[in-house]
């Protein structure tokens, strides 16, 4: 096991969305700023084709996905098989974020139930696909998704929403810029 693949094809796609978990790494240009990986989950996350992805950014507890996006646009996504199939696959790339309004925020979120805390799209060109054996993971199973970020986003309320981004969502922990102010 160990290959790397010329983009996402229909097999890929269909394991990349049959996993109930996957994580997004991306780092500061600077040398002394800090790394941050991020897990995510819920039915957020879209193959666009062979070598495009994209899925709806959340609001959450920070901004450093989106404010390392809009410095340097490097990205990693990962997944791993928690079944008897043991599996990791790497997606390297470089993204971008799209707000509301843009052409990748609406072909994204045309693509999932509608979600009240959604901030943002992440689109990814993907630039390098690999997999390994992944014989480190735990077989574990799946309990249910927890379903926090929905009803905390409804008793915010759009209103609230936009104060906790531009209260915490403006700048990532390294002081870059995060979320733009929204109208």
């Amino acid at each position: 096991m160990g290959q790397v693949f010329d983009g996402i094809d229909d097999e890929l796609a269909t394991w990349i969305a049959a996993q109930p978990v996957w994580f997004v790494g991306t780092a500061p240009l600077s040398g002394d700023g800090l790394v941050n990986v991020s897990p995510r989950g819920i039915d957020t996350l879209s193959v666009l084709g062979t070598h495009r992805l994209g899925w709806l950014d959340l609001t959450g507890s920070g901004v450093e996905t989106i404010a390392h996006l809009r410095e340097n646009g490097r990205i990693c996504l990962m997944w791993c098989s928690f079944d008897r199939r043991a599996r990791v696959v790497r997606v390297h790339g470089h993204g971008r974020v799209a707000l509301p309004g843009e052409p990748d925020f609406d072909e994204v979120v045309a693509l999932h139930p509608p979600h009240p805390s959604t901030r943002a799209v992440v689109v990814v060109d993907v630039e390098r696909v690999s997999d390994s054996c992944g014989f480190g993971v735990p077989v574990m199973d799946l309990v249910e998704e927890r379903d926090l970020l929905r009803p905390s986003a409804e008793k915010r309320g759009p209103e609230g929403l936009a104060e906790y981004r531009a209260t915490r969502n403006a700048t990532s922990l390294d002081g870059l810029a995060g979320m733009p102010a929204l109208p």
